[in-house]
């Protein structure tokens, strides 16, 4: 998509690369895309051996270049996840593949970066209490159904209720919101839920799914946000985090409004709150 190149080139811009420390992930190793996805599905998918229903069903045609692209996402965000098991913040430009499941892909999403990464820090670091905040216009339903019986992973999902998917997977904690939900239902709803997710659960770790589909001008949802309501949004997230001394590994996620420079200001929004919290 171009919002990614153009997310690129405004961080640059905006001087983020004197400000932050820029990584350019290699590839996943294919051991930590496995300990999450069945070895059935990675051999396909790796082979282009999909049927064109499989295809139709992930949004994509397949390439070579596709799982590339995709595998490297996953190291970004994984790369993310470690800095923020350090105390810090790590964001992807790309990322928050949330419909992919352990054994099919769907809804643009091949394989799901938000599980391959919590599933390392819980089995390679102290980290044993990891939080998802999936923000994004659409139910997390790949993230859902994969971390349903782990109990170390806390799902919560704020979406429009009469989006995609249409069948939604049961998180931790599921918001659905009615149509056109503007700022202040939406940051009041929030607010509250985010307190008692903190107090109850007490995340070591925060992964946050930022997409701003929840714009109202964006062509695939269906809430009402304004930019302003948007950028509160991500700080009311970020500045929970903070006050906590928790690290947070941030996605972009999905953003389809027709004027792409509302897509990349939007999503700006989000790394220059990351550098005034953490810079």
């Amino acid at each position: 998509m171009e919002k990614y190149d153009l997310i690129h080139g405004q961080l640059h811009l905006e001087g983020f690369s004197q400000d932050a420390e820029w990584n350019c992930p290699s590839p996943l190793d294919p051991n930590q895309i496995l300990a999450c996805h069945t070895s059935e599905y990675w051999n396909k998918i790796r082979s282009g051996s999909w049927s064109r229903a499989e295809e139709r069903k992930s949004g994509f045609t397949w390439s070579r270049a596709l799982v590339l692209r995709e595998s490297i996402i996953m190291s970004g965000t994984l790369g993310c996840a470690l800095e923020a098991a350090r105390g810090g913040i790590g964001l992807n430009i790309a990322g928050g593949t949330h419909h992919a499941f352990s054994d099919r892909a769907e809804g643009f999403c091949l394989l799901n970066d938000f599980v391959i990464s919590a599933k390392h820090l819980l089995n390679n670091t102290e980290i044993n209490r990891i939080l998802i905040v999936d923000l994004d216009v659409h139910q997390g339903n790949g993230t859902a159904a994969m971390t349903q019986t782990d109990d170390r992973v806390f799902t919560f999902s704020m979406h429009a209720e009469t989006n995609y998917p249409f069948h939604k997977e049961s998180s931790t904690l599921d918001i659905p919101l009615p149509d056109r939900t503007t700022d202040t239902e939406y940051l009041k709803r929030l607010e509250m839920h985010l307190h008692e997710i903190f107090s109850r659960f007490a995340p070591q770790v925060v992964f946050y799914q930022c997409g701003v589909d929840v714009l109202s001008s964006d062509k695939l949802g269906k809430l009402s946000l304004t930019m302003r309501g948007s950028k509160e949004r991500d700080r009311m997230v970020l500045e929970t985090c903070r006050k906590h001394n928790i690290g947070v590994a941030c996605a972009m996620g999905g953003g389809y409004s027709e004027d792409v420079s509302v897509i990349v200001e939007a999503h700006m929004q989000t790394f220059r709150l990351a550098r005034d919290l953490w810079c």
